[in-house]
């Protein structure tokens, strides 16, 4: 009877195990950047968040100026990781509009803020920030999420993970 359990266990192990790696293989893949909603060369739509001390932020607020979007969450480890190299392009860049709009709990939001010391504008929101994500061209919706937009409101670069300073630089570079 022991060893009749053991093929039956072992059979279904194997049987989850095969299921789980087809089910990994034929997932479908999150659309492309800029599929959906705006892509690179498009004017950049406008957004109208609150931000962390109760005030209206809108993209137009930020025109003439190149703007550095970033779409992330306090619970997104690599959202979390990459605050710190935005936060120096904010500072290292006089001219350059950096702008957070976190999908999240406010309190959340303020905490992380705080205990960071993110000095550059934060506006928070859940579905309406979702819904500005989509038009400003990730239709997937995953996070981080990063979208770099001329002088002239055109975006010149969209990103979907995590961004590191030498990619941020690169970008940044031609438009700073």
């Amino acid at each position: 009877m022991n060893r009749m359990l053991t093929l039956y266990l072992g059979a279904a192990v194997i049987g989850l195990a095969l299921g789980g790696a087809f089910a990994w293989v034929s997932r479908p893949l999150p659309p492309e950047v800029g599929v959906e909603g705006a892509a690179i060369g498009d004017v950049r739509p406008d957004f109208r968040h609150a931000g962390l001390d109760g005030e209206w932020l809108a993209a137009s607020d930020f025109d003439d100026r190149p703007l550095l979007v970033n779409f992330w969450a306090t619970w997104c480890a690599p959202c979390r990781r990459e605050m710190p190299v935005l936060q120096e392009a904010s500072k290292r860049h006089d001219d350059l509009a950096v702008v957070g709009l976190a999908i999240d709990d406010l309190s959340a939001v303020q905490a992380f803020v705080a205990e960071l010391g993110v000095t550059y504008p934060i506006a928070v929101g859940n579905a309406d920030v979702m819904t500005t994500q989509r038009a400003w061209g990730n239709s997937a919706g995953a996070l981080p999420y990063t979208v770099l937009v001329d002088r002239e409101g055109i975006i010149r670069w969209q990103h979907l993970g995590e961004v590191t300073a030498s990619e941020l630089n690169e970008v940044l570079e031609p438009l700073l």
